[in-house]
């Protein structure tokens, strides 16, 4: 499994709503709100905790300090360090819970650095040639798909592209294309970065076999036909010469 920073996944977990017993004009409620990240690049901690008490936070626990801070002054007074010391644990269990399911949900489900499949296909309407340069399933979601002409990047601008979309099962797919003059598709490369590939990944348009062979066999008929007609072009101006020429021969006789 690649760095474990890579995927963006983020949950929170509401643990429990408690009402206090003993005073029966008034109840309070204690909250624990934990929050989990697997890529602390985007500024969140990889574990969070907060406590609150009647919508007051009083408690915050985070994986980088794995400690127990107060955010109330009431609780510095009002809680033995005994106390404390148990909230704190508890929380720390809670911390250790998070990164042993988090990255067994990622082992079952295999999201680590999936590099896209690259294809290129090509249409043309109305006398213009389209290429389209498509990333399939690929994992994660950040990705580069760019033209180069002649090895040059194209200008952003004159290429239309798809936003990155979800493939349903946690991978994902892209797509960018570009209008090009026919015959010229060979001068263009689509060329692709993403975090599962080593380096950047290049692919072209190729023409497919059946293509191919199509154009093939029709230049092989052309060409035959052209030979037939040549040939028999050939025939009748031959003889036509050869017409011509036995008339020459022909001398009048004077009559005595």
């Amino acid at each position: 499994m690649g760095p474990r920073g890579r995927p963006a996944l983020l949950f929170l977990i509401l643990l429990r709503t408690v009402a206090t017993q003993g005073r029966p004009p008034r109840s309070h409620s204690l909250r624990y709100l934990f929050m989990g990240a697997s890529e602390p690049d985007l500024g969140l901690p990889l574990f969070e905790a907060l406590g609150y008490v009647d919508d007051q936070l009083f408690v915050a626990y985070n994986h980088e300090s794995r400690r127990a801070e107060s955010r109330a002054q009431w609780v510095l007074g009002g809680a033995t360090n005994q106390l404390w010391l148990q909230l704190s644990q508890s929380l720390k269990g809670w911390d250790h819970m998070f990164i042993v399911d988090f990255w067994t949900i990622m082992d079952n489900h295999n999201h680590s650095k999936v590099p896209p499949l690259v294809k290129v296909t090509h249409h043309v309407a109305s006398a213009v040639s389209f290429l389209r340069c498509q990333a399939l399933n690929f994992y994660p979601r950040n990705i580069t798909v760019r033209w180069l002409k002649d090895r040059q990047p194209v200008d952003a601008k004159d290429a239309e592209s798809e936003d990155v979309l979800p493939n349903g099962d946690g991978t994902y797919q892209t797509w960018v294309a570009l209008a090009v003059t026919p015959g010229e598709e060979q001068r263009y490369t689509c060329q692709v970065e993403h975090p599962g590939l080593d380096q950047p990944l290049t692919a072209t348009w190729e023409p497919s076999l059946s293509n191919t062979l199509a154009i093939g066999v029709i230049s092989v008929i052309a060409v035959c036909v052209i030979i037939f007609f040549t040939g028999i072009l050939f025939r009748i101006l031959r003889r036509r010469q050869a017409s011509r020429g036995a008339t020459g021969d022909y001398v009048l006789a004077e009559c005595e």
